[in-house]
């Protein structure tokens, strides 16, 4: 990044980064403790942060933005990017899409002994298309040197 004088740099993180919740919803102060995050994912993501405050810190010149968000899910209205994987999916909309277009009869439902109404699993989900709104407003942070956010 130095020989092409890049000194901008926006990392998609994951909420995963605050491991077990002290509280919820979660927000911005929630701590971020290594040793509580419950998965290798999350954990790679918190390293990756922690060297990116590093590298803030070696080289103040730079600006960094951390964003953090749960589940990115969903289509680009076009039809060009949705959620149709190749292979196994690995999250719940790609088996919500495969139902809507008659792929599969039904969507299996996981986990009877969460602390919810009924018993189920309750996810956070964020449409693609918001994400990348967000990445631009967050890029355009960078005009002012923002530094760390």
């Amino acid at each position: 990044m130095e020989e092409f004088n890049v000194k901008n740099f926006l990392f998609s993180s994951s909420a995963t980064v605050y491991g077990t919740p002290k509280y919820l919803p979660l927000d911005e102060k929630h701590p971020c403790i290594g040793d509580a995050i419950t998965n290798p994912y999350g954990k790679s993501k918190y390293i990756c942060e922690h060297i990116l405050k590093d590298t803030i810190v070696a080289h103040p010149e730079w600006n960094i933005i951390l964003l953090r968000y749960f589940n990115p899910v969903g289509a680009h209205k076009t039809g060009l990017i949705g959620e149709d994987p190749i292979g196994k999916p690995n999250n719940l909309m790609p088996y919500i899409a495969q139902v809507a277009v008659g792929r599969l009869p039904y969507v299996n439902i996981f986990g009877t002994d969460y602390d919810t109404p009924d018993g189920t699993g309750v996810r956070d989900y964020i449409h693609v298309v918001d994400v990348a709104i967000g990445h631009i407003a967050a890029m355009k942070q960078f005009e002012m040197n923002c530094g760390l956010k």
